[in-house]
């Protein structure tokens, strides 16, 4: 049965979208846009930057918010779309009024919805392309309507329960994310009121005792609403696990990797899908494997780096129900969210779907699977290819290019942060703050949050500008899910679909070497829109219609490994006159430290910097070198490999733990930095170990302890 998509009807979502019959139109229409860079939005009530008075407000809202949940009625399974279900054809007039409106420039608001479900819901499969379902024309060129979403009622009442928990229980190892992963015991309206009437029965004054019982008597602990799943496809030591890896204490530590699945392996409750308005989780249809610690729930990206540690643990069937959890939150929402809450719908991750597929299709050769995930990777590349992630630009001979950018739809703290963003926001203009709270979450939605790839000035989270800038690895990202996309076409005789996505994975490879590549530090470097450093009062982060001038000065020269991740994507093939140059580069860059390699070369507190050193970033520059062919290049990624497996074997007899993060400085240390304290698990960290001791192996003789 299909499992119902119960947070649809809550949140803003991306339509499908509308292909267009030839080229002309796209030719001739303007780009699509948000708001024109003219044109001021629509006024919106913002938080004030104080917590207590914040929390006054919302508290003096509570019986209008109240009196309008009782009175809506809750909407029905029946009423929400499916991710396997196929809707009616959309009608011929619905059709026609979407495509004049969406070629006028507009964007569809929550009225329009309203008026054409059929269009709004037209997420058919994708097998052959029929006259309503071209291929894209002009390089992608896309019309989807694109809101800034807003807060669904129950994540609004949560965040006054955390600002309120924060002034009742003080700042001191407070974690704003607890509270608005809060499953409610009781119907919202009701949850509500109590609420209320806890402040106003005290004058506006709960101590800890009275705020614990609150949340005792109408809310369950966080986390509640998942339970251990028991791995069905589990076995303790699977038939021809890691037969390269003979060293007694390596074999041992690989095994003690395999067995922490059990750990983090959960189902969600039935009651989560029953009552659905009364949990921020999103109820997946499968099984999920989780980081650990306070990311209690499936993170985008974290699950690529699971899905390889679960193949070489022989554990297939888990993990195509893992990367069908994916499938069905791309099918659900049109783009795969940050992570499985409603308050993470405001944004995606980096987009690893396609290559997670690759994984499992290289393991299993599964076609059927492939052919499943088809329409889920066209709708996610529809997304980060459509306006307001695409970008427009000149090089320097005057040729326009097409490439991507990281842009959250959202303007306001991040509800599991708000807190925290409110701290950071402290004495700006309100407009200020709404930009900065945008730059906040598209940085969440870039998984680097923070670092100083996003700040103009390195040391001060209130000057980030993520959506001004072009980043080197979610463009390779791209690169690599288009030409997965191609590969898959192929598999499943869509020569069409093939030939179109090879040629737009040259168009962005053509581009990147364009805009991103410096041939001087033989590195691809981020690209800033603005003048870094400048007073940019006049750039409108809400106007899609521009087209840049391509500056050299505008390349961030710091050295970054997202530098490198052009190598793993497979924007710099074997044999290209590049590889060489950009290992010498990564040589010479002060990267690689004695346990790893380091995220940045500043050191501003930030976790996305230095020197902390994180598993993804050391597997794509290990794989990325790896892949080169070249003789070098391998010998490089061994030794980093070793540095890593080495700092994680220590740190795990050393703390009994697998960490999120380590210190590059020194091996087994545990990395610090950041908006919370280090955890432990831990999912991605697990999946590099055993996916690196696959790669290379570890010998008998050869030990597993820092040199």
């Amino acid at each position: 049965m299909a499992v119902p998509n119960p947070v649809v009807s809550q949140v803003v979502h991306f339509s499908s979208p509308v292909y267009h019959s030839s080229c002309s139109p796209c030719a001739s229409s303007p780009p699509r846009r948000l708001f024109s860079s003219s044109a001021t939005p629509p006024p919106r009530a913002r938080s004030s930057s104080s917590p207590a008075l914040l929390l006054v407000i919302m508290l003096a809202r509570l019986p209008h918010l109240i009196a309008a949940s009782s009175s809506s009625p809750s909407p029905s399974a029946a009423a929400y779309p499916s991710a396997t279900a196929s809707p009616p054809p959309p009608s011929a007039s619905a059709v026609a009024s979407g495509l004049q409106s969406l070629r006028q420039g507009g964007f569809v608001t929550g009225e329009e919805q309203s008026a054409q479900p059929q269009l709004q819901s037209s997420g058919r499969a994708l097998g052959s392309i029929s006259a309503m379902e071209e291929i894209p024309c002009c390089n992608g060129c896309y019309r989807t309507p694109v809101v800034m979403r807003n807060h669904t009622d129950l994540e609004s009442f949560l965040v006054m329960i955390q600002n309120a928990a924060l002034q009742v229980e003080g700042d001191h190892d407070f974690d704003p994310k607890v509270y608005v992963d809060l499953p409610l015991k009781h119907s919202l309206p009701s949850t509500k009121e109590a609420f209320v009437s806890l402040f106003q029965n005290n004058n506006g004054s709960v101590d800890t005792g009275e705020f614990n019982h609150f949340l005792n008597e109408f809310c369950d602990k966080p986390g509640s609403d998942l339970l251990p799943d028991n791995l069905t496809d589990f076995k303790n030591e699977p038939e021809g696990f890691l037969a390269n890896v003979t060293n007694p204490a390596a074999r041992d530590f690989a095994l003690k990797m395999h067995s922490l699945w059990w750990l983090l392996a959960r189902k969600v409750k039935e009651r989560v899908h029953k009552d659905p308005h009364q949990h921020t989780l999103i109820p997946l249809p499968n099984p999920v494997v989780v980081p650990g610690a306070r990311f209690r729930e499936v993170y985008y990206w974290d699950t690529y780096w699971i899905v390889r540690g679960l193949l070489v643990s022989k554990l297939y069937e888990t993990a195509r129900n893992v990367v069908e959890n994916l499938m069905f939150l791309a099918n659900s929402f049109g783009f795969i969210p940050n992570g499985a809450r409603t308050y993470y719908t405001n944004r995606s991750q980096p987009p690893l779907l396609s290559e997670a597929v690759m994984a499992i299709y290289h393991e299993t050769k599964d076609v059927s699977f492939v052919e499943k995930a088809f329409p889920a990777l066209l709708k996610e590349h529809n997304f980060w290819c459509a306006d307001p992630h695409r970008v427009h630009i000149r090089d320097a001979n005057g040729v326009e290019h097409v490439l991507t950018r990281y842009y959250a739809m959202w303007d306001e703290p991040r509800p599991e942060s708000s807190t925290i963003d409110m701290q950071i926001a402290k004495g700006l203009e309100r407009h200020q703050r709404a930009e900065l709270y945008h730059h906040i979450a598209t940085a969440a939605e870039s998984g680097w949050d923070f670092s100083s790839r996003w700040m103009e000035d390195r040391h001060n989270l209130k000057t980030m500008k993520t959506s001004f800038i072009l980043p080197v690895d979610l463009n390779a990202f791209l690169v690599q899910m288009e030409n997965n996309i191609a590969l898959f076409a192929k598999l499943l005789g869509k020569s069409d679909y093939e030939k179109h996505f090879y040629k737009l994975a040259n168009s962005r490879k053509i581009a990147m070497d364009a805009i991103l590549w410096n041939e001087e530090m033989g590195q691809y470097l981020d690209y800033w829109l603005v003048k870094r450093n400048a007073t940019n009062s006049a750039a409108n982060y809400k106007a899609f219609e521009v087209t840049y001038d391509f500056l050299p000065e505008h390349h961030n020269t710091d050295a970054y490994p997202s530098n490198f991740i052009p190598l793993w994507c497979g924007v710099v093939p074997p044999g290209d006159r590049k590889i060489q140059k950009m290992i010498a580069s990564f040589k010479e860059s002060g990267l690689l430290l004695p346990a790893g390699i380091t995220t940045s070369l500043l050191q501003t507190g930030q976790q996305w910097d230095y020197p902390n050193a994180w598993a993804p970033l050391q597997h794509m520059i290990i794989e990325g070198f790896a892949l080169t062919e070249n003789e070098e290049g391998i010998a490089l990624a061994k030794d980093i490999s070793r540095r890593w497996l080495e700092t994680n074997y220590v740190g795990y007899l050393e703390t009994g733990e697998m960490q999120e993060k380590y210190d590059a400085r020194y091996c087994g240390k545990v990395g610090s930095g950041g908006e919370y304290l280090p955890q432990a698990g831990f999912g991605w960290s697990n999946g590099v170990v055993l996916s690196l001791f696959e790669r290379f192996g570890w010998a008998a003789e050869k030990k597993l302890t820092c040199e």
